[in-house]
């Protein structure tokens, strides 16, 4: 249903001009009736990505260049592991595997086990291992009710995480307010909000701390550039969720950037995987986003 998807929406703009907020402005209009959630919201997202980087190319700019602004390196938390499968026996060892693969200066686990006291296990064996010049976010992935966020959040206040992640539905607002008032660990949100006014809904109820986009759900690099205004406007830091090879050009010119997260999803089919040294994602001054796919591996992964 996807690529589907894709083909259609795709045929409503063979022929035009790749101007990326005409096509955007287009397309939202023409699905105004039906809402732009879910896979169409993806497909729009993808086709706005596609737009900006046959713009950038064009031009034979970075990304981030078209944009207005200057590759940069953007500071990198390695999120490729550490999972609630995992236990207190196995974490250490698998964390400073994370933090030497780049020299990271951050990593991120995940966490919401059925049996708190086991939560409290991973993260205390991981804080011994790394030390307290490693960050640690944690994240919960929505996973808990209201009251029992709010119960273990008090809980890890003094475990020393660098943000308490999604601990409830990400579009319960007002509950992560409470949340977040009532613990002084930061509270990250974000990777779900569908579009800038939803995310303005976020912060004008006090929802987080830190706001974490994600450029597929939010609308591309034009509804990123909306969130980065948002967050710009209200003083917030503001990090990417996901595809590492796009956000590090998004963060670049975004005023208010905080780290990048990093997943190595991608890094099999390109053919120059982004790079980190010293914790840092070197964003590619090559034109476009600066990715080809390496085509041979990328037919290994093909399912039609």
């Amino acid at each position: 249903p996807t690529v589907d998807c894709f083909n259609a929406v795709c045929e409503l703009i063979v022929g035009d001009t790749v101007s990326p907020l005409d096509i955007e402005s287009k397309l939202r209009r023409h699905f105004t009736l039906y809402d732009t959630h879910g896979i169409l919201g993806c497909v729009l997202a993808g086709i706005d990505m596609a737009a900006w980087d046959i713009l950038a190319k064009s031009q034979e700019l970075p990304l981030a260049a078209a944009l207005g602004g200057t590759p940069t390196s953007i500071k990198a938390y390695n999120s490729c592991g550490l999972w609630t499968n995992e236990t207190a026996d196995t974490l250490p060892k698998l964390a400073q595997e994370l933090i030497s693969s780049g020299d990271y200066k951050a990593v991120k686990m995940r966490i919401g086990r059925p049996d708190f006291n086991l939560d409290l296990d991973a993260i205390r064996s991981v804080k011994k291992e790394i030390g307290d010049d490693i960050g640690l976010m944690a994240d919960f992935n929505q996973s808990l009710s209201l009251n029992e966020a709010i119960k273990r959040c008090q809980a890890l206040d003094d475990e020393g995480l660098y943000w308490i992640e999604d601990p409830i539905r990400h579009d319960d607002y007002e509950g992560c307010a409470k949340i977040r008032v009532s613990i002084n660990t930061p509270i990250q949100i974000g990777e779900n909000l569908l579009n800038s006014l939803e995310m303005k809904k976020a912060i004008d109820a006090e929802a987080g701390d830190f706001y974490m986009p994600d450029v597929q759900r939010i609308g591309g690099v034009t509804g990123w550039l909306r969130a980065a205004a948002l967050a710009q406007a209200n003083a917030l830091d503001l990090s990417s969720h996901l595809f590492p090879e796009i956000s590090c050009h998004l963060l670049s010119i975004s005023p208010t950037r905080h780290w990048l997260e990093y997943m190595d999803w991608g890094a099999s089919v390109v053919q120059e995987p982004l790079k980190i040294i010293n914790g840092m994602a070197i964003t590619p001054d090559r034109p476009g986003i600066g990715i080809s796919w390496d085509e041979k591996a990328v037919e290994h992964y093909l399912v039609l």
